[in-house]
């Protein structure tokens, strides 16, 4: 069922300001100035006195173009105005990110058992079992793994600490990551073009005339 806005916390509190927009951001911009709607399987509990809710069964956060999906979701205001979000999933079931980046049409998406985002540092962390990728268009162009991956939206940067969950690709859990060329740049048109060439079939060899150089 959809939550519908209550006093203060879902009217006015899941409002993110827009204080820090003067800072150079680089995911969707239009992002910082949208309302922050939870729409939940169950209905909420709602702590007016601490400013608190809690969310359980498929649990959807969206701001913009952002959107998080968990089973349980818990929102915080603080007293300043900010809001913070703690995204609950499991191994079997991560908690998932997923948001556009501003004036291109790539996308940063993850998963991980706990999500924690944010709103007055527009940050998420991905903890435990943490995955996440940046994508153009549907194709992933750069993927980083690890125990917890931090993801600043604004700086655009990623850190990533502790390794990942040990997986028969990757029995010893290193961290990991996997980068490509910037898009538009000469190693990029060059990796293009090699996988072109590899993508060809091969063609078929002639036999010669005589043996020998002809002797």
């Amino acid at each position: 069922m959809r939550i519908l806005p209550i006093p203060r916390i879902l009217r006015h509190a899941l409002l993110l300001a827009a204080a820090l927009a003067a800072a150079p951001a680089f995911a969707e911009k239009a992002d910082r100035f949208k309302p922050l709607n939870v729409e939940a399987d169950q209905p909420g509990r709602i702590d007016l006195l601490n400013q608190h809710v809690v969310f359980n069964g498929n649990v959807v956060v969206t701001k913009g173009t952002m959107t998080i999906r968990a089973g349980r979701i818990e929102v915080r205001e603080t007293p300043d105005g900010y809001h913070s979000a703690v995204a609950l999933g499991s191994a079997d079931k991560p908690a998932t990110f997923r948001q556009k980046r501003d004036g291109v049409d790539e996308w940063i998406e993850g998963e991980a058992e706990r999500l924690e985002y944010d709103g007055k540092t527009d940050t998420v962390r991905f903890v435990t079992n943490a995955s996440v990728r940046r994508l153009r268009g549907s194709t992933v162009a750069d993927e980083i793994a690890g125990n917890v991956v931090a993801y600043d939206s604004i700086a655009e940067v990623f850190s990533v600490s502790g390794g990942a969950a040990a997986t028969p690709s990757n029995p010893g859990g290193r961290v990991r990551a996997v980068l490509t060329p910037r898009e538009g740049s000469a190693a990029a048109a060059e990796a293009e073009a090699a996988a072109s060439a590899a993508a060809r079939p091969a063609l078929p060899l002639k036999p010669a005339s005589t043996l020998g150089g002809g002797r």
